[in-house]
């Protein structure tokens, strides 16, 4: 019997080529069947570590097999969709050594870690500092006798803590420590450290090592090996300190090198504009699961006899759903822009350039702290989109969410990294009167005295439509509330107690500059040559969504800094109410744009043809807990309240 599908008459009302969409979006995607997921979460936390290993183990092999690029095997790592101690040791363990190691270093280690011959993982992390790298407490003290480091935890918080792959894989980690030669301390400094035998796998003299435990969800992050990590006065020779920007000699002589010290920002943008992209997949995920069930979920509006309305007609599930995926859009473009990004700042590094270091930090911690937080949230409202079924384990949602929300903590808690970009951001402000002209994302500000006296001219609702009229209401948002903190910094003796007592209002005025980055790169995609017939026109939609529902969800900053009315704030509400009603018609094609195999998207409520009600029964007698139809226990517990063979203790 052919297969239903729920969704062919909301293809058929789609204003653009679905296919040229796929191509905007990502390209083809690919399902390797092999790397069965859908009982994921019921497995046992040993079976789905061994299951984890299996996937990666098969994953490599088909690497080896295909000869396979980079590239194509970082798209098959993408593929397994399982957090696995491969992520770390590619995704920061190799970029590491390649930004922070000398060339003898990079030669001698690279070519072990491209065969994996040996497993990496990034120990930063402690058990009593996270964000503050400055306060790690792992020593690293040179021996000039020896020409070794000992590498030590002095106290039960300089533990190691939360590293993947630490746990149980790695057989090295690359360990930050404080340098300390002839008893100076010169900050903390990276250095490669073996922890396990390459022969038996056993932890090598002096390292404790071992797993963190179980972690939020089912299935999800817990496929992860995070691990915690101790050192008992371990040596290591001289040279397995990375010595790219800095260097101890054989006399214990700390000297910097003649390679910038800046280098080290090339790896900081690669990892933030690699989470980034993980924001938009992640997003896109999520809204492509809630838009499909809300066409096949259907309640109240019956007329007649007739069927009831679908839920994604509803006024209220369309003003929560389609700013999200507008988001799962905009999050897409401003990552391949940071991937531009991290292409010109490598470029700019080699030729000696750090002009645009300051502006680059303070973007990509940005973009890192808004799309992650922005998508953690987005996924726990498609979950509450979805309705009841949306908590059940089978329409993916839930381990999703797991597995995404620690996005939101690692490289960089985000509230902090929202701080680190309002100090850059009153820095910026502090020089506007010195002749110095901002450059790239914060250029806005060079026009600041126009920003801060221009006045919106919207007059009816479609003149909130214009590009430019939108990107000048952001640029004075941005602008006024970062000159109002820099005022009320000045009013404080103190710069640091200011910044204390104003945290809350520099985080806020973070967040208006880097939605204004997003809102600025989506335009810039807009202006670019798209083809395909309709697409653009539902990229312009979408950006119009975007930026007014933030318009929206932010009014108060845009009306208290004065850059419009009350009234233009209704005028912008009033249009977005008209655009959701365009966005309707493609909802179904904006989420097939994402060309996600029902495979990868692991949801049954996201099912590509829709036929949701069948399969949702179907997963239900899959649960182990149906493999009997009376429960174990009922002998022991249940009969005996059933029968009142309850024995009562007397007093």
């Amino acid at each position: 019997m052919e297969a239903l599908d729920y969704h062919a008459e909301e293809r058929r009302k789609a204003e653009f080529d679905v296919e040229e969409m796929k191509i905007v979006w990502a390209g083809s995607r690919q399902a390797y069947e092999v790397f069965r997921k859908d009982n994921r979460t019921m497995l046992s936390r040993k079976d789905l570590f061994k299951d984890t290993l299996r996937k990666a183990a098969h994953a490599w092999k088909r690497i080896i097999e295909l000869r396979l690029s980079e590239e194509e095997a970082s798209k098959l790592r993408f593929f397994v969709d399982q957090p696995v101690f491969t992520d770390l040791h590619w995704g920061m363990f190799i970029p590491a050594i390649k930004g922070q190691g000398n060339d003898e270093q990079q030669q001698k280690w690279l070519p072990m870690a491209y065969k994996m011959q040996i497993i990496g993982c990034y120990a930063q992390t402690e058990l009593g500092h996270g964000s503050n790298v400055q306060g790690l407490e792992t020593t690293a003290i040179f021996d000039p006798e020896t020409d070794e480091f000992v590498i030590h935890s002095p106290t039960l918080t300089s533990s190691k803590w939360w590293p993947g792959g630490l746990g149980k894989v790695s057989t090295h980690a690359l360990v930050y420590a404080r340098l300390i030669t002839d008893g100076q301390d010169h900050g903390v400094h990276g250095f490669i450290v073996q922890l396990r035998s390459l022969d038996d796998h056993l932890p090598l003299p002096g390292i404790t090592v071992g797993d963190i435990g179980m972690k939020f969800g089912s299935g999800a992050y817990n496929s992860m090996d995070n691990g915690v990590l101790r050192f008992d006065h371990v040596r290591i020779p001289r040279d397995q300190m990375l010595m790219g920007v800095s260097q101890v000699t054989r006399e214990g002589k700390f000297m910097q090198s003649d390679v910038p010290r800046q280098l080290v920002y090339g790896t900081m943008v690669y990892v933030r504009q690699k989470i980034v992209a993980d924001a938009s997949c992640a997003l896109s995920r999520a809204v492509c699961i809630a838009t499909r069930y809300s066409v096949v979920r259907r309640q109240f509006g019956s007329h007649n006899g007739g069927p009831e309305t679908q839920v994604i007609d509803y006024k209220t599930q369309q003003s929560r759903l389609f700013p999200l995926l507008a988001s799962a859009y905009a999050f897409r473009f401003v990552g391949e822009w940071l991937k531009w990004l991290y292409t010109d700042v490598t470029q700019r590094l080699q030729a000696s350039d750090f002009s645009t270091l300051p502006e680059v930090h303070a973007c990509t911690a940005g973009l890192k702290s808004v799309t992650t937080s922005a998508t953690a949230d987005a996924i726990e409202e498609c979950r509450k989109l979805c309705g009841g079924h949306g908590y059940l384990s089978s329409s993916g949602l839930p381990e999703l969410f797991a597995v995404y929300v620690p996005a939101c903590t690692y490289e960089g808690d985000n509230v902090v990294l929202l701080l680190q970009v309002a100090r850059f951001l009153m820095k910026t402000v502090s020089q506007l009167g010195s002749g110095k002209k901002p450059v790239g994302t914060i250029a806005y500000m060079g026009r600041s005295e126009h920003l801060l006296q221009c006045r919106c001219e919207v007059e009816r609702a479609e003149d909130w439509l214009k590009p430019n009229v939108i990107l000048e209401a952001f640029e004075a948002r941005a602008a006024r509330m970062s000159v109002t903190c820099a005022k009320n910094l000045n009013n404080f003796p103190n710069q640091e107690e200011g910044f204390a007592q104003l945290a809350t209002d520099l985080a806020e005025a973070a967040v208006a500059h880097v939605q204004l980055i997003i809102v600025s790169k989506f335009i810039e995609k807009l202006q670019q040559d798209i083809p395909g017939k309709g697409v653009k026109r539902q990229l312009e939609i979408l950006f119009n969504v975007y930026a007014l529902s933030l318009l929206h969800k932010h009014l108060g900053d845009f009306v208290a800094s004065g850059c419009i009315t009350p009234k233009q704030g209704a005028l912008a509400n009033e249009q977005l109410r008209l655009l959701y009603s365009q966005v309707r018609p493609n909802a179904i094609a904006l989420v097939d744009a994402f060309n996600y195999t029902d495979h990868f998207l692991g949801s049954v409520l996201g099912r590509y043809d829709g036929n949701v009600y069948p399969k949702l029964y179907e997963e239900a007698w899959k649960d182990p807990l149906n493999e009997t139809v009376v429960p174990d226990g009922y002998h022991e517990y249940i009969r005996p309240i059933l029968k009142q063979h309850i024995r009562v203790a007397r007093l």
